[in-house]
């Protein structure tokens, strides 16, 4: 089977893309150069690797196994590429970081040091909801995954990045907003605006409700905190979210003082076990664990 390591890495656009053009654009062809490589490809190896249907591609079964072994060669010679710079003294690379939508508070935060102390290495940070960080993680898409709630049914390291305590909100001239001991039953006429079903918050409100035999007597369900914060905001309800995501100034919104609350929710870094992580990986591991705890300890 004769393939390139270029038609490889072609291949693989294409399958992190869906398009042809757009795997085209990644690797810096033209469309009809790109059309005429895959075909070579597909040739090379007798089977068809793809479909387009809806103007979007779907990968055979072949095409998935062919996109899991060029994912894993090309994860390989990058690896090697960054111990070659490093042996050489330079810092240049990429590095890709995929996270929950919540983590966008506070990650790039921790991303910031690691950009001044390697300015050469490229990043890239895929915010998702859960669902979609776990899709990539399932086809390790990335070199390390941030997230509340990792999957039970994975083989994964798994490290503490940091707490994620949960609380109530409320509107900031709600009636228990100054009460210093609040029960659930003073909450029972609350509509809940909460996380869709599948997110890390929603998961870990409904294992907590669930555990103190509380049922909200109406739920309103949004798909990002932004939305909530403002529903909040509008008095359309009491809401359960990370700390995290009401940031340094919520003027509109008060924290509850209730029972049981914050949940102790914790931040996982995650990736795949056996995995090897890339050296500028590695670095950005121990970087990130240390820069938790410093954050953390200024807050």
């Amino acid at each position: 089977m004769n393939i390139t390591f270029r038609q490889l890495r072609l291949f693989l656009a294409l399958a992190e893309t869906g398009s042809v053009s757009a795997a085209a654009k990644v690797m810096h062809v033209t469309q009809p150069t790109a059309s005429m490589q895959l075909r070579e490809v597909t040739q090379a190896v007798g089977l068809p690797l793809y479909e387009v249907v809806s103007r979007r591609v779907h990968l055979t079964e072949a095409g998935q196994a062919l996109a899991r072994t060029a994912r894993a060669i090309a994860g390989e010679w990058d690896a090697f590429e960054q111990r070659v710079s490093g042996a050489k003294g330079l810092t240049s690379g990429r590095l890709k970081v995929a996270v929950v939508s919540t983590a966008k508070y506070f990650v790039p935060r921790l991303l910031g040091s690691f950009c001044k102390l390697h300015p050469q290495i490229d990043i890239s940070l895929e915010v998702l909801n859960r669902d979609h960080v776990i899709t990539r993680l399932r086809s390790n898409l990335d070199d390390l995954y941030v997230m509340s709630m990792p999957p039970g049914d994975l083989p994964l390291e798994d490290q503490i990045l940091m707490p994620n305590p949960l609380v109530v909100i409320a509107p900031a001239g709600h009636k228990l907003a100054a009460k210093k001991r609040i029960t659930m039953a003073q909450l029972q006429a609350e509509r809940f605006i909460l996380r869709e079903k599948g997110s890390g918050t929603r998961m870990a409100t409904d294992a907590h409700l669930s555990q103190i035999a509380f049922a909200p007597s109406a739920v309103l369900e949004l798909g990002s905190n932004e939305a909530i914060k403002e529903s909040v905001e509008g008095q359309l309800g009491v809401s359960i979210l990370s700390r995290h995501a009401l940031g340094p100034h919520h003027e509109g919104l008060a924290v509850l003082n209730v029972q049981g609350f914050p949940i102790q929710s914790q931040w996982h870094l995650v990736w795949p076990r056996g995995k090897q992580l890339s050296p500028i990986a590695e670095v950005f591991r121990r970087h990130l664990l240390g820069e938790a705890k410093g954050w953390l300890g200024a807050r």
